[in-house]
């Protein structure tokens, strides 16, 4: 029963073996078989299969002649390798390669022929039958093309551990090792393809472009990968579509429709020529000719695409090609094929036909073509010259796919070497042992491939990384129209090495590159027109990021560049110009030395210091005459010494403010006036008291005697000195920029505390008030001592001048604060220098006449009398008022009239008495008054 068992699964086997899988293949028997899967045809015939009878297999359509070269690749490196004296001595490689007409159930269909195989030798079925004509396991797969293709193949292929290196699937999703664990591949993965794309838009500045994928494993991830990266880069997609080249007609038209109507000017593609084909028939029966085409390597040197006459429409187009190799001998092997040399490759009679357009002898197509279901075509003797004739097969001036298909062999050639020559002990297998190289079986070949790391013939390092994939860089390429007979001509413009730093991966010269096949200028693909510099983007509601409209930067912004996202803040010390596009520094403004207006200022107190100064001088000169002994001569020398701080104190408030100058000006102006108010205020006060008493008595001497005058000083001053003390110690001023003010910098004095300011002026406006209020009622002094009435004056311009200056203070800003200060400071110092002392120097010095003890004295009495007589003639008013009111209205009343007489005779300068007569109503009174000099002195 077993032995039954076991031969009706060889007779399975050996049906399956004939059999199964496509009838075309390319075949040769040796110790170890390659399986290879190579895209001979661009798809299959759509046929409606109504199931009214057994299906069919679907026919392949459209040959490739770079799929078959790829073909030839891989027989070139098998027959080298076999050739070879160094490489697998003693072994030759035998291959099984079927077309996949780049579908999917092509593949499987050819795939399952490899697995089919590899379980009937897991049967071991040597004892019961001569399996001496038994084809061997395939220990490993070159292929597939397409990577939709290449992953339903690695499912399968995955299952039995059956190693699969593809050529040309470059399909991230292919990287995932636990889904695909024996899937390998001599081509870089989309993962860098999808970012070199996106750093190509945004070298170029673009933002708009239109995306368009194969609906497939290979477009779908691609542009995943895409929009991701573009986002990352602020770029926007308009469109984002999916093409096959099983689409319908209308689905075209109508994305073409949608492309055509789009304002975005560049499209990147991932697909493969025979999916973008049917579009770009479509574009060029339109006759659209302003696109620029961001192609994908699986298109980026298709012959189906790269026609002279579809250059009107794909002309310009940028493309990421794969490294060029070179592969010594494969010119002369390509030149060398012949149907009826070349037996073992079923293809060959094929590429024959379609190459040079004609049948050759019992051709299954000429029986096709006499039963009328293909075009005519003549015979062909086999033995034609390739050379003759142009065709993409013999294009090997750069070998990318073909040479990706070539290394693939030699990887599986140097994985069996490796095996071949292990060492016992070295391996990779259980306790270090080496596999059998006659007995091996796909999954050791899979575990040596995964260390595989050597250098091939043309010097290059070969290892596969932890995804299995190979390092591999981008060349850049640009296509261009042949002058010579206008056919495509793929330009080499730069490179994109994936495995640099970021910024240094991408390089095209762009003097190489002609836009639409004619143009030297960048085209334009944005959203919105490019923002000068001194604007910067602003939002469109319901719009992407990347249209927007041009906004002026505000002032103190700037923008420097085109396409500014926001504008720059200039630093707090520069200012932006009119146009916004860049920053200058602001100038600096305080009240300087050397602009007019601090010059005027400082002279005007310079003439106040000299001035006062002068004052001075004619009061210590003229120290002993009765005008300056008059007016308290100890205190006026304190009181001009004052005066002349106060000029002084405004010239702190001049020049670049510094710390320490801003913590000395206000103590100064502040110390200065309360110190000059103080001597006004003592020396009126005093005055004031002498005259107005009755009786000068010797207690009224004492009291206002010299010492205690300066103590009052002292104290008076003190209270501002402990006031500026408690504001340095607490809040001290300091020196301050404000920027607020556009295009200007200015450096003021920050007072630390406004509080303190005002106690400070506020002190000397309240001792300014009582000074008023004293010298107020000292108006009516003797003429010599009228000073009182000046002093009235210079309060009332104090007053006015500060109650002014709080409003104008705080209403003015930068330099014009200090100016303020300044001109108050200037203004009540010379009102109080001219209302105080300019009547008295103008008497010294050119009234000298007045300026005698006998004038004093004469004013002095005259003052006297007056009070005396006002006392007398309000008593008597007061006694009149009594005897009325006892006597009746009846009784008359003496004369009320009364005469001072103060003729000149009764004030005489020799005798030094004075003897004024005051005349009532009933007769005269003479009173006398003698001053001793004591008495005189203390009145001075």
């Amino acid at each position: 029963m077993r032995l039954l068992l076991y031969y009706v699964i060889l007779l399975g086997s050996s049906y399956v073996i004939s059999t199964y899988g496509p009838h075309q293949r390319a075949q040769m028997t040796g110790d170890i078989l390659l399986g290879g899967l190579f895209p001979i045809h661009f798809g299959v015939a759509s046929k409606d299969q109504d199931l009214a009878a057994r299906p069919e297999s679907t026919q392949c359509v459209r040959f490739n002649f770079r799929g078959f070269r790829w073909l030839q690749a891989m027989i070139f490196a098998i027959d080298e390798i076999n050739n070879s004296s160094t490489l697998l001595p003693n072994i030759t490689l035998g291959y099984r390669i079927f077309d996949t007409c780049n579908t999917v159930s092509k593949a499987l269909e050819a795939t399952l022929s490899f697995v089919a195989q590899n379980k009937i030798d897991s049967l071991n079925l040597d004892e019961f039958c001569n399996c001496t004509d038994h084809i061997p396991s395939t220990i490993a797969v070159v292929g597939a093309a397409g990577s939709a293709v290449s992953t339903a193949v690695a499912n399968l292929l995955g299952l039995f551990y059956i190693p699969q290196i593809s050529y040309a699937s470059s399909s991230r999703l292919l990287s995932n090792k636990n889904q695909y664990k024996s899937f390998m591949r001599t081509i870089p993965t989309d993962e860098y393809q999808a970012t070199a794309m996106a750093d190509i838009i945004e070298h170029f500045q673009w933002n708009w472009v239109i995306a368009v994928a194969s609906d497939d494993d290979y477009g779908r991830p691609g542009i995943e990968k895409f929009e991701k990266e573009m986002e990352e880069r602020d770029i926007c997609i308009h469109l984002n579509e999916l093409i096959s080249q099983y689409f319908e007609d209308h689905e075209i038209k109508a994305l073409a429709d949608r492309i055509e109507n789009s304002s975005a000017k560049v499209i990147v593609v991932f697909a493969s020529g025979p999916d973008i084909e049917p579009l770009i028939k479509e574009m060029v029966r339109r006759n659209i000719t302003d696109r620029i085409w961001l192609a994908s390597e699986a298109w980026a040197s298709s012959s189906l695409i790269a026609k002279p006459e579809y250059l009107d429409a794909v002309a310009g187009t940028i493309g990421f090609a794969l490294k060029s190799g070179h592969i010594p001998g494969f010119r002369e092997f390509l030149q060398h094929v012949q149907p009826k040399k070349d037996s073992h490759n079923e293809f060959v009679r094929e590429f024959w036909e379609e190459t040079f357009n004609c049948y050759l002898e019992d051709s299954p197509r000429l029986q096709e073509s006499e039963n009328g279901s293909t075009s005519f075509r003549p015979l062909c003797t086999g033995e034609e010259d390739i050379t003759s004739v142009e065709t993409p097969y013999l294009d090997y001036t750069h070998l990318r796919i073909s040479y990706n298909v070539y290394v693939a062999v030699y990887s599986i050639a140097q994985a069996l070497q490796d095996i071949l020559t292990c060492t016992p002990g070295r391996g990779l297998f259980a306790n270090n042992s080496c596999a059998d190289i006659k007995k091996m079986e796909a999954w050791q070949v899979l575990k040596q491939l995964r260390h595989l790391n050597y250098t091939n013939s043309m010097g290059e390092k070969m290892r596969f990384d932890e995804n299995a994939d190979l390092a591999a860089n981008y060349t850049i390429v640009n296509w261009h129209r042949s002058a010579e007979d206008g056919s495509v001509v793929f330009e080499e413009v730069g490179y994109y090495n994936m495995h640099v730093k970021r910024g240094a991966k991408l390089f095209i010269d762009k003097t190489k590159i002609l836009w639409n096949g004619y143009s030297s200028e960048v085209p334009f693909s944005n959203c919105s027109e490019d923002c000068e510099p001194g604007t910067r983007k602003g939002i469109i509601d319901s719009m992407p990021t990347c249209c927007f409209e041009c906004t002026e930067c505000s002032d103190g912004e700037y923008s420097n560049h085109k396409d500014a996202s926001v504008c720059t803040k200039c630093p707090n010390n520069s200012w932006s110009n009119g146009n916004h596009t860049f920053c200058f520094l602001k100038e600096i403004e305080f009240l300087s030395w050397t602009e007019p207006f601090g010059i005027a200022l400082a002279i005007c107190a310079v003439l106040g210091v000299v001035l006062t100064a002068f004052v001075m001088g004619v009061f210590v000169r003229f120290r002993n005459t009765p005008i300056v002994k008059a007016t308290n001569r100890e205190l006026s020398y304190v009181l001009l010494f004052s005066l002349i701080c106060c000029f002084s104190s405004s010239l702190i408030f001049i020049g670049e403010p510094q710390d320490w100058t801003c913590r000395l000006r206000q103590p100064a102006f502040g110390i200065s006036f309360v110190l000059c108010i103080s001597c006004i205020l003592v020396k009126t006060n005093r005055v004031l008291l002498v005259f107005e008493a009755k009786i000068p008595t010797s207690l009224h001497r004492k009291w206002w005697g010299l010492n205690l005058q300066f103590l009052l000083v002292f104290l008076c001053t003190f209270v501002q000195v402990m006031i500026c003390v408690v504001w340095l110690y607490n809040a001290p001023p300091s020196s301050y920029k404000n920027h607020d003010i556009d295009e200007i910098i200015f450096i003021t004095c920050n007072e630390g505390s406004v509080m303190a300011l005002g106690f400070l002026i506020g002190y000397t406006c309240l001792l300014a008030a009582i000074c008023f209020f004293f010298a107020f009622k000292s108006r009516k002094l003797p003429e010599n001592f009228t000073e009182a009435k000046f002093i009235t004056f210079s309060m009332l311009i104090f007053f006015i001048v500060w109650i002014s200056f709080i409003p104008a203070y705080f209403s003015t800003y930068g330099k014009f604060v200090s100016a303020v200060e300044v001109i108050a400071i200037l203004a009540s110092s010379f009102g109080m220098l001219a209302c105080i002392f300019f009547n008295k120097l103008y008497i010294i010095l050119f009234k000298p006449s007045r300026n005698t003890i006998e004038e004093v004295r004469c004013s002095t009495a005259a003052h006297a009398f007056k009070v005396a007589a006002k006392a007398t003639l309000k008593h008597n008013t007061a006694s009149r008022k009594k005897s009325n009111s006892i006597g009746g209205s009846s009784a008359s009343s003496p004369s009320s009239s009364i005469s001072l007489k103060t003729n000149g005779n009764d004030c005489d300068p020799t005798s030094g008495k004075h003897r004024p007569r005051v005349s009532f109503g009933s007769g005269t009174v003479t009173l006398s008054l003698s001053f001793e000099e004591s008495r005189r002195s203390s009145l001075m």
